[in-house]
């Protein structure tokens, strides 16, 4: 669902895919080729949000900040599923982990990878490149090429996306035999996570 708040419209991209289970209220600007998955709450109503080309905001993730704030999602982040960005600025090629939390004027920097259940505190500044776990946060070491090469791919899978739920998502009744489900679908066309490591 898409509101006009306070005067603001959210500005989408027209390649952009915005699940209609998730909520994007007022001045929130989503790029090309951005994935917003259902669930996700994307709140422009007292400062701004920004998502940068080719980002992905998985299911029920929340993005919101405190008045006056923008947040900034810069091109390729890549927020997992119940994250919450609260205020905070992502950087470019960023990954952000599973219901993670990133508070309030973080700068999170290039190519930095933050592990699911990661707390940052507010006022933190993460150097590029950064493997940062735990609660409260630690930076444990250096994002490898290795580690990179992989949050990209996977990130990419996430920018094609858009354009396979445009051509062939729709509501419909569920069938009630798995064979007739196997005849239909079409060969699998994703790695699985070990082959996506290989």
């Amino acid at each position: 669902m898409i509101y006009e708040f306070d005067g603001y419209k959210p500005v989408v991209h027209e390649t952009a895919f915005v699940h209609p289970q998730a909520t994007v209220t007022g001045n929130v600007i989503i790029g090309r080729d951005v994935y917003i998955g259902p669930g996700a709450a994307i709140r422009g109503d007292w400062g701004r949000v920004i998502i940068e080309d080719g980002c992905n905001v998985q299911e029920n993730c929340t993005i919101h900040m405190f008045p006056g704030v923008t947040v900034l999602l810069k091109e390729g982040a890549h927020i997992g599923h119940g994250a919450i960005i609260h205020g905070a600025t992502i950087g470019k090629n960023c990954l952000v982990g599973m219901n993670a939390v990133i508070m309030d004027n973080v700068q999170l920097g290039y190519e930095s990878i933050v592990g699911a259940l990661c707390f940052i505190k507010a006022d933190a500044i993460i150097p590029a490149r950064s493997l940062v776990v735990g609660n409260p946060h630690t930076i444990i070491k250096q994002v490898s090429d290795e580690m990179m090469n992989w949050k990209t791919a996977g990130t990419k899978l996430y920018q094609q996306l858009p354009a396979e739920l445009y051509a062939s998502l729709k509501e419909c009744e569920p069938l009630r035999d798995a064979v007739l489900q196997k005849k239909q679908s079409p060969d699998n066309r994703y790695f699985t996570w070990k082959e996506s490591k290989q």
